[in-house]
Protein backbone atom coordinates (compact mmCIF):
# COMPACT_ATOMS: atom_id res chain seq x y z
CA UNK A 1 0.00 0.00 0.00
CA UNK A 2 1.36 3.79 -1.51
CA UNK A 3 -1.47 5.64 -0.21
CA UNK A 4 -0.96 9.47 -0.13
CA UNK A 5 -3.07 12.35 0.41
CA UNK A 6 -2.22 15.67 -0.37
CA UNK A 7 -4.66 18.50 0.85
CA UNK A 8 -5.61 22.22 2.79
CA UNK A 9 -8.34 22.81 4.95
CA UNK A 10 -9.76 25.12 7.34
CA UNK A 11 -7.09 23.88 9.37
CA UNK A 12 -4.16 24.88 7.37
CA UNK A 13 -5.36 27.36 5.16
CA UNK A 14 -7.04 30.52 5.73
CA UNK A 15 -11.16 31.27 4.02
CA UNK A 16 -10.12 33.60 1.83
CA UNK A 17 -8.01 30.89 0.38
CA UNK A 18 -10.12 27.66 0.65
CA UNK A 19 -12.70 30.12 -0.93
CA UNK A 20 -10.50 30.52 -4.19
CA UNK A 21 -9.53 27.29 -4.26
CA UNK A 22 -12.79 25.25 -4.69
CA UNK A 23 -13.36 22.94 -7.10
CA UNK A 24 -16.71 22.55 -8.94
CA UNK A 25 -17.84 19.18 -10.22
CA UNK A 26 -16.40 19.48 -13.32
CA UNK A 27 -12.93 20.72 -11.77
CA UNK A 28 -12.72 17.44 -9.75
CA UNK A 29 -13.71 14.91 -12.61
CA UNK A 30 -11.06 16.41 -14.51
CA UNK A 31 -8.75 16.36 -11.43
CA UNK A 32 -9.15 13.17 -11.26
CA UNK A 33 -9.03 11.97 -14.90
CA UNK A 34 -5.19 13.89 -15.05
CA UNK A 35 -4.19 12.03 -12.04
CA UNK A 36 -4.68 8.80 -13.40
CA UNK A 37 -2.89 10.17 -16.35
CA UNK A 38 0.20 11.24 -14.38
CA UNK A 39 2.68 8.46 -14.26
CA UNK A 40 2.89 7.85 -10.18
CA UNK A 41 -1.03 7.31 -9.56
CA UNK A 42 -2.25 4.51 -10.18
CA UNK A 43 -5.90 5.42 -8.79
CA UNK A 44 -7.27 8.33 -6.76
CA UNK A 45 -10.68 9.97 -5.13
CA UNK A 46 -10.82 13.73 -4.66
CA UNK A 47 -12.53 14.92 -1.42
CA UNK A 48 -14.01 18.26 -2.02
CA UNK A 49 -16.22 20.28 0.71
CA UNK A 50 -16.98 23.55 1.49
CA UNK A 51 -13.74 23.90 4.04
CA UNK A 52 -11.44 21.29 2.60
CA UNK A 53 -9.78 19.86 -0.89
CA UNK A 54 -7.92 16.48 -0.35
CA UNK A 55 -6.59 14.37 -3.40
CA UNK A 56 -6.20 10.45 -2.11
CA UNK A 57 -4.25 8.65 -4.70
CA UNK A 58 -2.34 5.22 -4.55
CA UNK A 59 1.27 6.16 -5.57
CA UNK A 60 4.64 4.11 -6.68
CA UNK A 61 6.84 7.07 -5.41
CA UNK A 62 6.02 9.18 -2.84
CA UNK A 63 8.14 12.41 -3.48
CA UNK A 64 7.05 12.44 -7.14
CA UNK A 65 3.76 11.89 -6.20
CA UNK A 66 3.82 14.62 -3.71
CA UNK A 67 5.02 16.90 -6.55
CA UNK A 68 2.61 15.70 -9.17
CA UNK A 69 -0.66 15.54 -6.93
CA UNK A 70 0.37 19.42 -5.78
CA UNK A 71 0.70 20.49 -9.41
CA UNK A 72 -2.62 19.04 -10.34
CA UNK A 73 -4.42 20.82 -7.17
CA UNK A 74 -2.78 23.99 -8.08
CA UNK A 75 -4.09 24.05 -11.96
CA UNK A 76 -7.54 22.70 -11.08
CA UNK A 77 -8.24 24.91 -8.14
CA UNK A 78 -6.93 28.32 -9.86
CA UNK A 79 -4.49 29.39 -7.07
CA UNK A 80 -1.12 29.18 -8.22
CA UNK A 81 1.57 26.66 -6.65
CA UNK A 82 3.75 29.02 -5.27
CA UNK A 83 0.80 30.54 -3.11
CA UNK A 84 -0.77 27.38 -2.62
CA UNK A 85 2.20 24.97 -1.68
CA UNK A 86 2.40 26.59 2.18
CA UNK A 87 -1.05 25.74 2.98
CA UNK A 88 -0.69 22.11 1.79
CA UNK A 89 -0.70 19.27 4.49
CA UNK A 90 0.48 15.65 3.15
CA UNK A 91 0.25 12.03 4.78
CA UNK A 92 1.58 8.94 3.43
CA UNK A 93 0.35 5.21 4.22
CA UNK A 94 -0.73 4.52 7.67
CA UNK A 95 -0.84 8.10 8.14
CA UNK A 96 -3.23 8.72 5.45
CA UNK A 97 -5.20 6.29 6.24
CA UNK A 98 -5.64 7.51 10.07
CA UNK A 99 -6.24 11.00 8.60
CA UNK A 100 -8.99 10.08 6.23
CA UNK A 101 -10.95 8.01 9.44
CA UNK A 102 -10.67 11.04 11.47
CA UNK A 103 -12.42 13.26 9.18
CA UNK A 104 -15.19 10.58 8.69
CA UNK A 105 -15.59 10.67 12.12
CA UNK A 106 -15.92 14.53 12.24
CA UNK A 107 -12.47 14.96 14.56
CA UNK A 108 -11.38 17.07 11.49
CA UNK A 109 -14.31 18.97 10.94
CA UNK A 110 -15.03 22.64 11.72
CA UNK A 111 -17.67 21.49 13.94
CA UNK A 112 -16.60 18.77 16.28
CA UNK A 113 -18.61 15.52 15.81
CA UNK A 114 -21.14 16.85 12.57
CA UNK A 115 -22.05 14.10 10.33
CA UNK A 116 -22.77 15.83 7.38
CA UNK A 117 -19.20 14.65 6.02
CA UNK A 118 -20.04 11.09 5.41
CA UNK A 119 -22.07 11.84 3.14
CA UNK A 120 -19.76 13.91 1.53
CA UNK A 121 -17.27 10.83 1.80
CA UNK A 122 -19.48 8.70 -0.13
CA UNK A 123 -20.36 10.87 -2.54
CA UNK A 124 -16.11 11.05 -3.19
CA UNK A 125 -16.41 7.52 -3.37
CA UNK A 126 -19.06 7.26 -5.85
CA UNK A 127 -17.44 9.76 -8.07
CA UNK A 128 -14.37 7.57 -8.26
CA UNK A 129 -16.34 4.36 -9.15
CA UNK A 130 -18.22 6.25 -11.34
CA UNK A 131 -15.27 7.20 -13.71
CA UNK A 132 -13.47 3.83 -12.43
CA UNK A 133 -10.45 5.60 -11.17
CA UNK A 134 -11.23 4.33 -7.36
CA UNK A 135 -9.21 0.81 -7.52
CA UNK A 136 -9.26 -1.85 -4.71
CA UNK A 137 -7.36 0.62 -2.20
CA UNK A 138 -9.39 3.58 -2.57
CA UNK A 139 -12.35 1.38 -2.90
CA UNK A 140 -11.19 -0.51 0.62
CA UNK A 141 -10.31 2.37 2.30
CA UNK A 142 -13.43 4.67 1.83
CA UNK A 143 -15.65 1.94 2.24
CA UNK A 144 -13.86 1.37 5.88
CA UNK A 145 -13.93 4.87 6.57
CA UNK A 146 -17.59 5.51 6.51
CA UNK A 147 -17.76 1.91 8.81
CA UNK A 148 -15.52 3.77 11.12
CA UNK A 149 -17.34 7.23 10.72
CA UNK A 150 -20.52 5.18 11.57
CA UNK A 151 -19.44 3.13 14.47
CA UNK A 152 -17.89 6.68 15.77
CA UNK A 153 -21.19 7.94 16.01
CA UNK A 154 -23.23 4.86 17.01
CA UNK A 155 -20.63 3.64 19.90
CA UNK A 156 -19.70 7.42 21.17
CA UNK A 157 -21.30 10.42 22.27
CA UNK A 158 -19.36 12.17 19.78
CA UNK A 159 -22.61 13.78 18.30
CA UNK A 160 -22.86 15.93 22.13
CA UNK A 161 -19.50 17.11 20.93
CA UNK A 162 -21.03 19.20 18.39
CA UNK A 163 -23.64 19.38 15.73
CA UNK A 164 -24.14 19.89 12.16
CA UNK A 165 -22.76 22.91 10.42
CA UNK A 166 -26.40 24.00 9.76
CA UNK A 167 -27.33 23.80 13.43
CA UNK A 168 -23.98 25.40 14.32
CA UNK A 169 -24.84 28.14 12.32
CA UNK A 170 -28.12 28.51 13.69
CA UNK A 171 -27.35 28.88 16.68
CA UNK A 172 -24.14 31.35 15.92
CA UNK A 173 -27.53 33.49 14.31
CA UNK A 174 -29.56 32.85 17.55
CA UNK A 175 -26.97 34.80 19.94
CA UNK A 176 -26.90 32.70 23.31
CA UNK A 177 -30.90 32.05 22.73
CA UNK A 178 -32.98 29.03 22.44
CA UNK A 179 -32.87 28.37 18.71
CA UNK A 180 -36.18 26.62 19.07
CA UNK A 181 -37.77 29.56 20.42
CA UNK A 182 -35.32 31.80 17.93
CA UNK A 183 -36.72 30.09 14.97
CA UNK A 184 -40.28 29.60 15.89
CA UNK A 185 -42.58 31.65 13.51
CA UNK A 186 -40.37 32.80 11.37
CA UNK A 187 -40.24 32.84 7.82
CA UNK A 188 -37.17 30.96 6.01
CA UNK A 189 -35.75 31.20 2.38
CA UNK A 190 -33.55 28.52 1.97
CA UNK A 191 -31.19 29.51 -1.46
CA UNK A 192 -30.34 25.95 -3.36
CA UNK A 193 -31.32 22.07 -3.06
CA UNK A 194 -27.89 20.61 -2.91
CA UNK A 195 -27.26 18.14 -0.10
CA UNK A 196 -26.41 21.19 2.19
CA UNK A 197 -29.02 22.94 1.64
CA UNK A 198 -31.68 20.20 1.73
CA UNK A 199 -30.14 20.00 5.71
CA UNK A 200 -30.82 23.79 6.38
CA UNK A 201 -34.58 23.24 5.05
CA UNK A 202 -35.21 19.88 6.76
CA UNK A 203 -33.31 21.92 9.83
CA UNK A 204 -35.12 24.86 10.13
CA UNK A 205 -38.66 22.93 9.45
CA UNK A 206 -37.93 20.53 12.33
CA UNK A 207 -37.31 23.95 14.64
CA UNK A 208 -40.62 25.16 13.40
CA UNK A 209 -40.50 27.80 11.26
CA UNK A 210 -43.68 29.84 10.45
CA UNK A 211 -43.01 29.32 6.24
CA UNK A 212 -40.00 27.93 4.31
CA UNK A 213 -39.35 28.75 1.14
CA UNK A 214 -37.13 27.40 -1.34
CA UNK A 215 -35.14 28.88 -4.24
CA UNK A 216 -33.07 27.05 -6.56
CA UNK A 217 -31.86 27.17 -10.00
CA UNK A 218 -33.87 24.03 -10.69
CA UNK A 219 -36.98 24.86 -9.88
CA UNK A 220 -38.38 20.78 -10.35
CA UNK A 221 -35.82 20.21 -7.54
CA UNK A 222 -37.01 22.41 -4.90
CA UNK A 223 -40.35 21.83 -5.28
CA UNK A 224 -39.66 18.04 -4.99
CA UNK A 225 -37.89 19.78 -1.49
CA UNK A 226 -40.56 21.76 -0.48
CA UNK A 227 -43.12 18.80 -1.25
CA UNK A 228 -40.89 16.25 1.28
CA UNK A 229 -41.27 19.06 3.86
CA UNK A 230 -44.78 20.09 3.49
CA UNK A 231 -45.94 16.00 4.00
CA UNK A 232 -48.85 15.79 6.90
CA UNK A 233 -47.74 17.82 9.99
CA UNK A 234 -45.12 19.34 8.28
CA UNK A 235 -44.07 23.06 7.51
CA UNK A 236 -45.86 25.52 5.06
CA UNK A 237 -43.42 25.26 2.49
CA UNK A 238 -43.09 25.91 -1.59
CA UNK A 239 -40.62 26.53 -4.40
CA UNK A 240 -39.85 29.51 -6.21
CA UNK A 241 -37.27 30.14 -8.89
CA UNK A 242 -33.95 32.15 -8.35
CA UNK A 243 -35.18 35.24 -10.28
CA UNK A 244 -37.81 35.43 -7.22
CA UNK A 245 -35.08 35.81 -4.63
CA UNK A 246 -34.70 39.37 -4.35
CA UNK A 247 -38.40 39.33 -3.78
CA UNK A 248 -39.06 36.72 -1.02
CA UNK A 249 -36.33 38.40 0.98
CA UNK A 250 -37.78 41.11 1.09
CA UNK A 251 -40.48 39.02 3.58
CA UNK A 252 -37.30 36.70 5.17
CA UNK A 253 -36.68 36.81 8.74
CA UNK A 254 -34.03 34.16 8.22
CA UNK A 255 -32.21 33.03 5.01
CA UNK A 256 -29.28 30.27 4.18
CA UNK A 257 -27.80 30.00 1.34
CA UNK A 258 -25.36 27.34 0.24
CA UNK A 259 -25.46 27.09 -4.16
CA UNK A 260 -22.57 26.36 -6.29
CA UNK A 261 -22.43 29.60 -7.60
CA UNK A 262 -19.13 31.23 -8.68
CA UNK A 263 -20.62 34.37 -8.01
CA UNK A 264 -22.18 36.10 -5.41
CA UNK A 265 -25.43 35.15 -5.10
CA UNK A 266 -27.04 38.46 -2.79
CA UNK A 267 -24.81 41.42 -3.08
CA UNK A 268 -25.13 44.19 -0.69
CA UNK A 269 -26.70 45.99 -2.85
CA UNK A 270 -29.98 43.48 -2.88
CA UNK A 271 -29.60 42.76 0.53
CA UNK A 272 -30.28 46.69 1.75
CA UNK A 273 -32.95 46.91 -1.28
CA UNK A 274 -34.69 44.24 0.61
CA UNK A 275 -34.68 45.95 3.89
CA UNK A 276 -36.19 49.43 2.37
CA UNK A 277 -39.31 47.42 1.67
CA UNK A 278 -39.01 44.78 4.52
CA UNK A 279 -42.26 43.85 6.18
CA UNK A 280 -41.65 41.94 9.43
CA UNK A 281 -45.26 40.05 11.02
CA UNK A 282 -46.50 41.76 14.01
CA UNK A 283 -48.77 39.26 15.87
CA UNK A 284 -52.23 41.15 15.93
CA UNK A 285 -51.24 43.89 13.21
CA UNK A 286 -52.82 44.65 10.19
CA UNK A 287 -50.80 47.50 9.28
CA UNK A 288 -48.20 47.44 6.29
CA UNK A 289 -45.27 48.35 7.92
CA UNK A 290 -43.01 49.05 5.69
CA UNK A 291 -41.58 52.81 5.24
CA UNK A 292 -44.11 55.46 3.60
CA UNK A 293 -43.02 55.97 0.05
CA UNK A 294 -41.29 59.29 0.15
CA UNK A 295 -40.00 59.23 3.77
CA UNK A 296 -36.50 60.00 4.77
CA UNK A 297 -36.32 55.99 5.90
CA UNK A 298 -37.26 54.68 2.77
CA UNK A 299 -35.42 57.66 1.09
CA UNK A 300 -31.95 56.71 3.09
CA UNK A 301 -32.63 53.00 1.72
CA UNK A 302 -32.91 53.60 -1.67
CA UNK A 303 -29.83 55.70 -1.60
CA UNK A 304 -27.92 53.05 0.68
CA UNK A 305 -28.93 50.63 -1.99
CA UNK A 306 -27.71 52.42 -5.20
CA UNK A 307 -24.45 54.50 -3.96
CA UNK A 308 -23.56 52.13 -1.32
CA UNK A 309 -23.33 55.43 1.30
CA UNK A 310 -25.06 58.36 1.82
CA UNK A 311 -23.66 62.11 1.46
CA UNK A 312 -24.21 64.32 4.04
CA UNK A 313 -25.14 67.88 2.99
CA UNK A 314 -25.33 70.33 6.10
CA UNK A 315 -25.58 74.13 5.68
CA UNK A 316 -21.72 74.49 6.06
CA UNK A 317 -21.01 75.25 2.27
CA UNK A 318 -23.06 72.28 1.46
CA UNK A 319 -20.02 70.02 1.80
CA UNK A 320 -20.34 66.39 2.24
CA UNK A 321 -19.97 64.64 5.17
CA UNK A 322 -17.99 62.13 3.10
CA UNK A 323 -15.30 65.11 2.20
CA UNK A 324 -14.81 64.97 6.18
CA UNK A 325 -15.20 61.68 7.56
CA UNK A 326 -15.11 58.02 6.74
CA UNK A 327 -17.62 56.88 4.42
CA UNK A 328 -20.03 53.86 5.63
CA UNK A 329 -17.94 51.85 3.17
CA UNK A 330 -15.16 51.59 6.50
CA UNK A 331 -18.20 51.32 8.89
CA UNK A 332 -17.71 55.25 10.30
CA UNK A 333 -20.43 57.21 8.22
CA UNK A 334 -22.11 59.72 10.74
CA UNK A 335 -24.30 62.95 10.96
CA UNK A 336 -23.49 65.81 12.83
CA UNK A 337 -24.07 65.51 16.42
CA UNK A 338 -22.81 61.67 16.31
CA UNK A 339 -25.76 59.81 15.34
CA UNK A 340 -25.45 57.45 12.43
CA UNK A 341 -26.64 57.39 9.80
CA UNK A 342 -29.50 54.41 9.23
CA UNK A 343 -30.70 55.63 13.13
CA UNK A 344 -32.91 58.07 12.84
CA UNK A 345 -35.20 56.46 15.16
CA UNK A 346 -32.96 57.73 18.60
CA UNK A 347 -33.97 60.92 20.11
CA UNK A 348 -30.47 62.06 19.43
CA UNK A 349 -30.34 61.74 15.81
CA UNK A 350 -33.93 63.05 15.74
CA UNK A 351 -33.77 66.18 17.64
CA UNK A 352 -29.71 66.68 15.54
CA UNK A 353 -31.64 66.27 12.29
CA UNK A 354 -34.88 68.44 13.23
CA UNK A 355 -32.11 71.32 14.10
CA UNK A 356 -30.34 71.28 11.09
CA UNK A 357 -33.09 71.00 9.21
CA UNK A 358 -34.74 74.29 10.96
CA UNK A 359 -31.66 76.35 10.89
CA UNK A 360 -30.74 75.46 7.57
CA UNK A 361 -34.03 74.40 5.84
CA UNK A 362 -32.70 71.24 3.53
CA UNK A 363 -32.64 67.92 4.23
CA UNK A 364 -29.31 67.12 6.01
CA UNK A 365 -28.12 63.97 4.61
CA UNK A 366 -28.96 65.63 1.35
CA UNK A 367 -31.65 63.55 -0.26
CA UNK A 368 -33.25 66.23 -1.89
CA UNK A 369 -34.65 69.91 -1.43
CA UNK A 370 -37.99 70.53 -0.10
CA UNK A 371 -37.23 68.21 3.38
CA UNK A 372 -37.85 70.70 5.63
CA UNK A 373 -38.92 70.67 9.35
CA UNK A 374 -42.88 69.58 8.47
CA UNK A 375 -41.64 66.60 6.68
CA UNK A 376 -39.24 65.75 9.26
CA UNK A 377 -41.48 66.03 12.08
CA UNK A 378 -44.48 64.17 10.25
CA UNK A 379 -41.50 61.42 9.65
CA UNK A 380 -40.94 61.93 13.22
CA UNK A 381 -44.65 61.07 14.09
CA UNK A 382 -44.72 58.01 11.97
CA UNK A 383 -41.47 56.37 14.10
CA UNK A 384 -43.01 57.24 17.59
CA UNK A 385 -46.33 55.33 16.48
CA UNK A 386 -44.63 52.61 14.78
CA UNK A 387 -44.25 49.45 16.99
CA UNK A 388 -40.70 49.77 17.94
CA UNK A 389 -39.75 46.43 16.48
CA UNK A 390 -40.96 46.49 13.17
CA UNK A 391 -39.41 50.25 12.22
CA UNK A 392 -37.04 49.89 9.18
CA UNK A 393 -33.39 50.63 9.51
CA UNK A 394 -32.53 50.71 5.72
CA UNK A 395 -28.85 52.34 5.66
CA UNK A 396 -25.55 51.16 6.25
CA UNK A 397 -24.66 50.16 10.08
CA UNK A 398 -21.49 51.87 10.72
CA UNK A 399 -19.27 51.75 13.93
CA UNK A 400 -20.90 54.22 15.26
CA UNK A 401 -24.55 52.63 15.40
CA UNK A 402 -26.65 52.80 18.51
CA UNK A 403 -26.68 49.47 20.18
CA UNK A 404 -30.03 49.06 19.96
CA UNK A 405 -29.73 49.95 16.61
CA UNK A 406 -28.13 46.87 16.11
CA UNK A 407 -29.16 44.52 18.30
CA UNK A 408 -32.62 44.56 16.15
CA UNK A 409 -32.12 41.86 13.67
CA UNK A 410 -34.22 42.51 11.24
CA UNK A 411 -32.67 40.04 8.50
CA UNK A 412 -30.59 37.12 9.94
CA UNK A 413 -28.19 35.77 6.91
CA UNK A 414 -26.26 32.21 7.00
CA UNK A 415 -24.18 31.55 4.27
CA UNK A 416 -22.64 27.84 3.98
CA UNK A 417 -21.17 27.84 0.27
CA UNK A 418 -17.66 27.85 -0.41
CA UNK A 419 -16.82 30.04 -2.93
CA UNK A 420 -19.59 32.29 -0.49
CA UNK A 421 -22.66 33.65 -1.28
CA UNK A 422 -23.71 36.60 0.40
CA UNK A 423 -21.34 39.55 0.31
CA UNK A 424 -19.54 40.00 3.62
CA UNK A 425 -20.48 43.83 3.75
CA UNK A 426 -23.67 43.04 4.40
CA UNK A 427 -22.70 43.03 7.97
CA UNK A 428 -22.36 46.65 8.00
CA UNK A 429 -26.24 46.99 7.05
CA UNK A 430 -28.51 48.14 10.51
CA UNK A 431 -30.68 45.23 11.24
CA UNK A 432 -28.85 42.37 9.21
CA UNK A 433 -26.68 39.42 11.27
CA UNK A 434 -24.42 37.44 9.39
CA UNK A 435 -22.76 34.22 9.71
CA UNK A 436 -20.24 32.84 7.38
CA UNK A 437 -18.19 29.80 6.88
CA UNK A 438 -14.98 32.57 8.32
CA UNK A 439 -16.89 33.53 11.14
CA UNK A 440 -18.07 29.51 12.05
CA UNK A 441 -14.37 28.73 12.09
CA UNK A 442 -13.83 31.55 14.51
CA UNK A 443 -16.41 30.29 16.77
CA UNK A 444 -15.96 26.73 16.51
CA UNK A 445 -11.99 27.18 17.84
CA UNK A 446 -12.40 27.76 21.30
CA UNK A 447 -15.56 24.87 21.33
CA UNK A 448 -14.41 22.71 23.86
CA UNK A 449 -13.70 18.76 23.32
CA UNK A 450 -15.89 15.90 24.91
CA UNK A 451 -14.68 13.06 26.75
CA UNK A 452 -16.08 11.72 23.92
CA UNK A 453 -13.81 12.63 21.63
CA UNK A 454 -10.76 10.69 23.35
CA UNK A 455 -13.14 7.66 22.52
CA UNK A 456 -13.68 7.94 18.97
CA UNK A 457 -9.51 8.30 18.99
CA UNK A 458 -9.11 5.26 20.34
CA UNK A 459 -11.69 3.72 17.95
CA UNK A 460 -9.67 5.72 15.22
CA UNK A 461 -6.30 4.33 15.97
CA UNK A 462 -7.97 1.22 16.09
CA UNK A 463 -9.22 1.16 12.91
CA UNK A 464 -5.77 2.10 11.50
CA UNK A 465 -4.08 -0.85 12.75
CA UNK A 466 -6.54 -2.87 11.63
CA UNK A 467 -6.97 -2.10 8.18
CA UNK A 468 -3.37 -1.71 7.89
CA UNK A 469 -2.94 -5.38 8.91
CA UNK A 470 -5.77 -6.10 6.31
CA UNK A 471 -3.95 -4.41 3.84
CA UNK A 472 -0.49 -6.26 4.02
CA UNK A 473 -2.37 -9.57 4.26
CA UNK A 474 -4.35 -8.72 1.27
CA UNK A 475 -1.03 -7.72 -0.36
CA UNK A 476 0.77 -10.93 0.14
CA UNK A 477 -2.84 -13.12 -1.27
CA UNK A 478 -1.60 -12.80 -4.47
CA UNK A 479 1.63 -14.49 -4.06
CA UNK A 480 0.22 -17.18 -1.76
CA UNK A 481 -2.86 -17.70 -4.28
CA UNK A 482 -0.56 -18.02 -7.14
CA UNK A 483 1.82 -20.92 -5.17
CA UNK A 484 -1.17 -22.77 -4.22
CA UNK A 485 -2.30 -22.60 -8.41
CA UNK A 486 1.23 -23.74 -8.88
CA UNK A 487 1.05 -26.44 -6.26
CA UNK A 488 -2.52 -28.02 -8.01
CA UNK A 489 -0.35 -27.91 -11.69
CA UNK A 490 2.21 -30.02 -10.21
CA UNK A 491 -0.20 -32.26 -8.64
CA UNK A 492 -2.39 -32.28 -11.83
CA UNK A 493 0.94 -33.23 -13.56
CA UNK A 494 2.06 -36.51 -11.37
CA UNK A 495 -1.75 -37.95 -11.57
CA UNK A 496 -2.11 -37.58 -15.05
CA UNK A 497 2.06 -39.17 -15.59
CA UNK A 498 0.18 -41.96 -12.79
CA UNK A 499 -2.80 -42.81 -15.58
CA UNK A 500 -0.04 -43.36 -18.37
CA UNK A 501 1.80 -45.86 -16.25
CA UNK A 502 -1.22 -47.80 -14.53
CA UNK A 503 -3.34 -47.32 -17.06
CA UNK A 504 -5.79 -50.39 -15.31
CA UNK A 505 -6.62 -48.25 -12.74
CA UNK A 506 -10.88 -48.00 -11.85
CA UNK A 507 -12.46 -44.27 -11.41
CA UNK A 508 -12.71 -45.40 -7.73
CA UNK A 509 -9.14 -45.82 -7.44
CA UNK A 510 -7.63 -42.91 -9.17
CA UNK A 511 -9.71 -40.37 -7.22
CA UNK A 512 -8.41 -41.65 -4.08
CA UNK A 513 -5.05 -41.73 -5.19
CA UNK A 514 -5.70 -37.85 -6.24
CA UNK A 515 -7.13 -36.83 -3.25
CA UNK A 516 -4.59 -38.45 -1.60
CA UNK A 517 -1.74 -35.92 -3.08
CA UNK A 518 -3.84 -33.22 -2.80
CA UNK A 519 -4.35 -33.70 0.74
CA UNK A 520 -0.27 -33.83 1.40
CA UNK A 521 -0.20 -30.58 -0.72
CA UNK A 522 -2.59 -28.83 1.08
CA UNK A 523 -0.62 -29.80 4.66
CA UNK A 524 2.55 -29.00 3.61
CA UNK A 525 1.69 -25.49 2.60
CA UNK A 526 -1.18 -24.87 5.18
CA UNK A 527 1.53 -23.61 7.67
CA UNK A 528 3.79 -21.23 5.61
CA UNK A 529 1.30 -20.00 3.83
CA UNK A 530 -1.02 -19.10 7.20
CA UNK A 531 2.26 -18.05 8.89
CA UNK A 532 3.17 -15.90 6.01
CA UNK A 533 0.12 -14.18 6.28
CA UNK A 534 0.40 -13.58 10.02
CA UNK A 535 3.57 -11.97 9.31
CA UNK A 536 2.84 -9.87 6.31
CA UNK A 537 0.46 -7.99 8.40
CA UNK A 538 2.72 -7.04 10.62
CA UNK A 539 4.60 -3.33 10.21
CA UNK A 540 7.50 -4.38 7.85
CA UNK A 541 5.90 -7.66 6.74
CA UNK A 542 6.13 -6.51 2.86
CA UNK A 543 9.21 -8.44 2.47
CA UNK A 544 7.55 -12.08 3.26
CA UNK A 545 5.84 -12.20 -0.37
CA UNK A 546 9.08 -11.37 -2.25
CA UNK A 547 10.48 -14.51 0.16
CA UNK A 548 7.82 -16.47 -0.61
CA UNK A 549 8.09 -15.80 -4.66
CA UNK A 550 11.66 -16.17 -4.60
CA UNK A 551 11.45 -20.05 -2.54
CA UNK A 552 9.51 -21.47 -4.89
CA UNK A 553 10.65 -19.38 -8.09
CA UNK A 554 6.87 -18.37 -8.81
CA UNK A 555 6.22 -16.58 -12.44
CA UNK A 556 5.86 -13.01 -11.53
CA UNK A 557 3.17 -12.88 -13.89
CA UNK A 558 1.34 -15.54 -12.43
CA UNK A 559 0.94 -13.44 -9.70
CA UNK A 560 0.00 -9.88 -11.43
CA UNK A 561 -2.65 -11.58 -13.04
CA UNK A 562 -3.92 -13.24 -10.00
CA UNK A 563 -3.84 -9.28 -8.65
CA UNK A 564 -5.68 -7.74 -11.92
CA UNK A 565 -8.52 -10.65 -10.90
CA UNK A 566 -8.29 -9.85 -7.43
CA UNK A 567 -9.27 -5.96 -8.46
CA UNK A 568 -11.62 -6.88 -10.94
CA UNK A 569 -13.86 -8.19 -8.15
CA UNK A 570 -13.41 -6.08 -5.87
CA UNK A 571 -14.31 -3.18 -8.41
CA UNK A 572 -17.52 -5.64 -9.25
CA UNK A 573 -17.89 -5.94 -5.51
CA UNK A 574 -17.77 -2.41 -4.14
CA UNK A 575 -19.52 -0.70 -6.73
CA UNK A 576 -23.31 -0.03 -5.90
CA UNK A 577 -22.02 -0.59 -2.10
CA UNK A 578 -22.45 3.08 -1.38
Amino acid sequence: MSLLVVGLSHRSAPVSVLERASLSADAQIKLLQDTLAAEPAAEAAVLATCNRIELYADVDKFHAGVAELSTLLAQHSGVGLEELTPYLYVHYEDRAVHHLFSVACGLDSMVVGEGQILGQIKDALALGQELHTAGRLINDLFQQALRVGKRAHSETGIDRAGQSLVTFGLEQLAAGASVEAWAADKRALVIGAGSMSSLAATTLARLGVRELVIANRTLERAERLAAVLTEPDGVSAHAVSMDDVADELTRADVAVSCTGATGLVLTAESVAAALAEHVVPVTGAGNDLRAPDGSLVARLAAAAARDGRVADKSAAGGADVADRAPSTRSGDSSVPGGAAVGDTGTPAARDAAVNLAETAGACPVGLGDGLGPDALAQHQVWVDNAPRDTRVAGALNGRGATAAATARVRLALLDLAMPRDIDGAVHRLAGVRLVDIESLAEASADAPMAADVDQVRGIVSDEVAAFGAAQRAAHITPTVVALRTMAADVVAGEVARLEGRLPDLDDKERAEITQTVRRVVDKLLHAPTVRVKQLASEPGGAGYADALRTLFDLDPETVASVSRADLNDADVKNRGRV
